[in-house]
């Protein structure tokens, strides 16, 4: 064999050996700094995992920590954080926490009948009185539906009554199905506030306390601690009719489009170019309890439920005024029965 062909072989090994190794040999190199944040991260939220899974969620951690510096390096309206879903891709993170199946949520004529104003600049609910519950947690179920429901029936029942009662997002994820309702894949406000109305009421936390997962329907109609009369939708896409509706009645059950850059939001009034405002696409209810402005920019306070490290202790301001991912899309309350 040439000298020549005896170096062309032996470069096919070498790169060949370079191949093999880095099939061995995928994970990619973190700097110590990247390793210790993560390291504090998996400690403030007891996080524990094997050798694989470490790289794998260390790399999506990453990843996420330098999609939320780069964002509030730049002139936005809201600032984005670390929190419990820091080690989740949005597609993870979608499957478990937002709703699966598709909402179509649309009230073309609404029952609510709006007064006119004049408004007040703002309203809080939370500091009205003991009006509002405070934030739980829906954990990996696609419940947040039913936790809208039950802080907008809580609310409502609390200043019709001045009592604050706790009331049972399992009983609704259990029993509601007859109402288009799905459990932890999914359903809305305003057909759960049907089903109690129609069910002749919903027990309490306490009475029927939440697993984050589907069972067999545990109703016992002798335990009932709340009641709907009957159910108001607000006319699609009026914003005017929810202003109305919570600056003088009680919060509003909202729906709208979560998008990737939402779960990372820590504070601010939040906007995006990115979600859509039509009825077909919300995939996240929540409540609204009140709204302001900030530098100009009028917002929604909005009570969430992926607990109190998230957001503002659980809360977050949406844009108001442009049916903002689509919170005008399908908006609704109780009216309680006391």
């Amino acid at each position: 064999m040439s000298s020549m062909a005896m170096k062309s072989s032996a470069t096919i090994v070498i790169l060949l050996a370079a191949v093999r190794i880095s099939h061995l040999s995928p994970t990619p190199v973190y700097s110590a700094e990247e390793e210790f944040e993560f390291k504090l991260w998996m400690s403030q939220h007891n996080r524990v995992y094997g050798l694989e899974e470490y790289y794998h969620r260390l790399q999506t951690f990453t990843e996420n920590k330098k999609r939320i510096d780069h964002h509030n390096a730049g002139n936005h309206k809201f600032t984005m954080g670390l929190n419990q879903f820091s080690d989740m891709t949005f597609a993870e993170f979608r499957k478990s926490f937002l709703l699966t199946e598709p909402q179509n949520c649309s009230a073309t004529k609404g029952g609510h009948v709006s007064s006119n104003g004049p408004f007040p600049d703002s309203v809080d609910w939370r500091e009205k009185g003991n009006y509002v519950t405070p934030v739980k947690y829906q954990g990996a179920c696609g419940s947040c539906w039913s936790f809208s429901t039950t802080g907008c029936l809580e609310s409502a029942t609390a200043i019709a009554s001045g009592k604050l009662l706790l009331l049972s997002e399992q009983q609704l994820v259990d029993c509601a199905q007859a109402f288009k309702n799905k459990g932890c894949n999914g359903g809305l406000p305003s057909q759960a506030f049907e089903y109690i109305k129609y069910n002749k009421g919903l027990m309490t936390e306490d009475t029927y306390p939440y697993t984050a997962r589907e069972s067999t329907c545990k109703f016992h109609p002798d335990l009932a601690a709340a009641f709907v009369k009957d159910v108001v939708n607000i006319t699609m896409f009026d914003e005017m009719g929810m202003v109305d509706a919570v600056a003088r009645l009680n919060p509003v059950s909202v729906a709208y489009e979560v998008v990737d850059d939402f779960m990372h939001y820590k504070d601010g009034v939040y906007s995006s170019t990115t979600c859509r405002n039509t009825t077909d696409k919300v995939n996240h209810a929540v409540l609204a309890v009140g709204y302001g402005a900030q530098d100009g920019t009028p917002y929604w306070i909005v009570k969430n439920s992926w607990g109190t490290t998230w957001g503002k202790q659980g809360y977050f301001l949406m844009e108001r005024g442009k049916n903002m991912c689509g919170v005008a899309a399908c908006s609704s309350y109780p009216l309680p029965l006391v």
